[in-house]
């Protein structure tokens, strides 16, 4: 492909992205279709939603699977949870909850009145939690949704719920730690495999131009401090931690044991 090709697909691409067409290939449809069949298809998707997909899918082909052989697997847990979209729907409508969960012991609370800030996915232990303000106790809770037993939606005004939503944003903000992760230059061109390393955390990435370094800022609370350090041991030479002195603390620890069971 010469270059004018190039700039004319270029073209082409950038005027469908703006105008919100999305494009696919044929395999990629043919991985939708199959991924529709699965049975927590049915809790992802709307019923109205899955009908239309699997109606636009229907003249293509499935990916043959039969030649796959899954061994030594672990016993499935669906990543999909069938709380998700109706706790996504209750903090974009800005609503309050009338929450059911249980804790250990056997205990169960019902008819708490809650206030959805946000739902988090676990990669480590592959769950999902919401994070809710208990506008009771006020205090900020961390629930399962597997120990959820019954949500009710219910509309506040909007002056209250701006008056919920900054109390929990306060006591976040409390709970929140932030480090700095310098990107070495010379692995500048796998930014996109440091950044997925790093896509469970709100993040913010700056550039300076003058050094050629990027250098990625993490949120995240403080319980998730060791998760952030094995990934980025995971990541080695490619990224540096530059503060967050606990951080920088644990890693030289680390390291320094690491090394030592290697020392003559």
């Amino acid at each position: 492909m010469n270059l004018f090709e190039k700039i004319f697909n270029y073209q082409i691409l950038s005027k469908l992205e703006d105008s919100g067409t999305f494009m696919v290939t044929a395999h990629e449809r043919g991985w939708l279709k199959t991924m529709l069949g699965h049975p927590a298809a049915s809790e992802a998707f709307a019923p109205a939603t899955l009908r239309r997909l699997q109606l636009i899918l229907v003249h293509d082909q499935t990916l043959d699977t039969d030649d796959l052989l899954h061994k030594a697997a672990s016993k499935e847990r669906h990543v999909y949870h069938p709380y998700v979209r109706p706790l996504r729907h209750a903090i974009m409508n800005k609503s309050i909850l009338q929450l059911s969960y249980g804790i250990k012991g056997e205990r169960a609370y019902s008819g708490q009145a809650c206030f959805p800030y946000k739902l988090e996915y676990s990669m480590v232990k592959r769950e999902w939690y919401l994070i809710w303000y208990h506008i009771s106790n006020r205090m900020l809770m961390s629930t399962k949704l597997q120990k959820i037993v019954e949500l009710r939606e219910q509309e506040c005004t909007t002056e209250y719920y701006g008056q919920v939503q900054a109390k929990a944003q306060t006591l976040l903000a409390r709970r929140s730690v932030s480090a700095d992760i310098l990107v070495v230059r010379e692995y500048n061109e796998e930014l996109s495999r440091i950044l997925y390393a790093f896509s469970c955390f709100e993040k913010e990435v700056s550039y300076a131009a003058e050094s050629n370094e990027y250098t990625i800022r993490l949120y995240f609370s403080s319980g998730d401090s060791e998760y952030v350090l094995s990934k980025t041991r995971f990541l080695g030479k490619r990224v540096r931690i530059m503060d967050g002195g606990h951080l920088q603390r644990r890693m030289l620890e680390s390291a320094t044991k690491a090394l030592g069971r290697y020392a003559e």
